[in-house]
């Protein structure tokens, strides 16, 4: 994201009459020049932030400060630890990620980061390895706080187990294991209504690196245009407000959000 880009949003984000929280992803979101002047000035409104970290980017040469400034600016951290188990991460995300990230979460915890009682919020994502629907979410969450403590005396707040949607890369492995349509019968066979009601794409936009605007992340990932219409970017528009009653994008990647106990940012949403 451009020095631009960055500047466009910050303005139209101050503006916005409706906007409780900024959440911020990557990849590695704190690489971005722009990261600390998105926080301060968000957090200087008032505004809830979020990042969305690799946790791995606390041990990179170079970003040593990121801990502490998300402290220091009462960042709450939203971490992917897709198992508490050595190998099921490493397998998953490279080898050596599942030490490495235990280090951070443990940096974290030291910084006051997940700890009862604790303002910092730090939250974990877990996706299912395999063609199937997250677990329940509160049962999950207890194995998780249970084995982490245990191990590694590491404490978080939530856990957010969220469904895998069938787009790109996930999509196209899938479907070279040949369970894909499987996948997808099982999605629609397991659509819950009562899920599609607090979908994420209800609450939010998302905004690419480049500036276009979208319903939610996985539509931004393949690039279906908000409100199914024409691309729009945030030069194109006077306010963010103006989203808030317009159609929702929609293609069978949502029975994802939709399965089961639901997936959104904030994992299950029943």
């Amino acid at each position: 994201m451009s020095a631009e880009t960055a500047a466009r949003i910050m303005e139209l984000a101050c503006e916005c009459q409706t906007l409780e929280c900024v959440d911020i992803t990557g990849g590695a979101p704190e690489m971005n020049p722009n990261f600390r002047e998105l926080v301060s000035e968000f957090r200087s409104r008032d505004l809830r932030v979020i990042d969305r970290s690799n946790l791995t980017i606390l041990s990179e040469p170079g970003f040593e400060w990121v801990g502490t400034f998300l402290a220091d600016y009462k960042v709450d951290v939203v971490a992917s630890l897709p198992c508490y188990l050595a190998d099921n991460v490493d397998r998953q995300r490279g080898n050596g990620v599942f030490e490495r990230s235990i280090q951070a979460l443990l940096a974290l915890n030291r910084l006051g980061y997940g700890l009862q009682g604790s303002s910092l919020r730090l939250d974990l994502v877990y996706n299912p390895t395999g063609a199937s629907l997250a677990p329940e979410q509160a049962r999950l969450e207890a194995n998780y706080k249970s084995e982490l403590y245990d191990r590694f005396g590491i404490e978080f707040h939530s856990l957010y187990a969220m469904n895998n949607i069938p787009i790109k890369r996930y999509s196209s492995f899938l479907s070279q294991q040949g369970k894909l349509e499987g996948y997808m019968q099982l999605l629609h066979a397991n659509f819950n209504d009562a899920a599609a009601a607090n979908v994420m794409c209800r609450s939010l936009v998302s905004i690419s690196w480049d500036g276009v605007i979208y319903d939610c992340d996985f539509n931004q990932m393949i690039d279906l245009p908000i409100s199914g219409g024409k691309r729009k970017t945030i030069w194109d528009i006077e306010s963010l407000d103006t989203f808030i009653h317009q159609p929702i994008a929609i293609a069978d990647h949502c029975y994802g959000c939709t399965a089961g106990n639901g997936s959104s940012c904030t994992g299950a949403v029943i």
